[in-house]
């Protein structure tokens, strides 16, 4: 996963340092007024997106097999947590029944 993330990370930047060249060569318009940075932010981010879609592909879907594995994992701890703790609440139980049965 932390692979997936820097690898789009660095796709951005390589956008980021192109459309950056690519506005103050004027390739691109400068945006309005103070806006030119976050003009060239949006830009790179719209570029980026597709690229990292489409190389990105196999990463992405490696990275989504870990993130199943971890959550079908998660899923198991707790059912055998649950029950666990059904387990115990029966004995309680069967000891409480016990002890009033001995008692009367």
């Amino acid at each position: 996963m932390l692979r997936y993330t820097l690898m789009r990370l660095g796709i951005f930047a390589g956008c980021l340092l192109v459309v950056w060249g690519l506005v103050y060569a004027g390739a691109f318009p400068r945006g309005f007024g103070d806006s030119n940075l976050l003009w060239v932010l949006l830009l790179s981010l719209v570029l980026s997106a597709p690229i990292s879609f489409v190389v990105l592909r196999k990463e992405r879907d490696r990275a989504s097999v870990q993130v199943s594995q971890r959550v079908d994992r998660m899923k198991a701890n707790i059912e055998a947590n649950r029950s666990q703790e059904d387990d115990a609440v029966d004995e309680a139980e069967a000891q409480a029944q016990g002890q009033a049965q001995t008692s009367s």
